[in-house]
């Protein structure tokens, strides 16, 4: 039962942590940040087993954190206000073609993070984007100013 209460303890912390830590996908991660979190995963072991190398120990452990996750899964699936606090909010960072560098800094981004994944999309220029949202699971979303131009044209050619 020791077992089960620390890895509990260890899920919150490790949930808060990484709430904390921002939006990040593990491609955009440099290589100290990835280190860091695997470093964090074994103190977390450590943490939770007290050395206790047990298989009976490992399987309480992974098995609690599998349980917080599902119970988190279901809170938000079932109370929906939970959502933002527990999976967090999309976030524009790009309105009309200008960089909304409050935005950026509230999740610790740079501009030629945003631009690197602008080349990635096939854009070319921060002017070009109409809309560019950095969603909860930490990929950042393009709407390009010509889709709603080109379709406006499209429409008045039918009309």
């Amino acid at each position: 039962m020791d077992i089960v209460l620390r890895a509990t303890a260890m899920f919150a912390i490790v949930f808060l942590l990484l709430r904390l830590l921002g939006k990040r996908e593990l491609g955009q991660m440099t290589p100290f940040e990835f280190v860091t979190l695997v470093v964090i995963g074994d103190l977390i072991q450590q943490g939770i087993t007290h050395n206790d190398f047990s298989l009976t120990g490992a399987t309480l452990a992974i098995c609690t954190f599998a349980f917080w996750s599902v119970v988190l899964g279901w809170l938000v699936y079932l109370v929906p206000w939970l959502k933002p606090a527990l999976e967090g909010t999309p976030r524009i960072i790009i309105r009309d073609g200008e960089l909304l560098e409050d935005n950026l800094r509230r999740d610790r981004m740079t501009r030629a993070e945003v631009e690197s994944e602008m080349r990635l999309a096939g854009i070319a220029t921060i002017r070009d984007v109409a809309w560019a949202i950095l969603e909860p699971q930490g990929k950042i979303s393009f709407i390009r100013c010509d889709d709603a131009s080109s379709r406006q044209t499209d429409d008045d050619k039918r009309g």
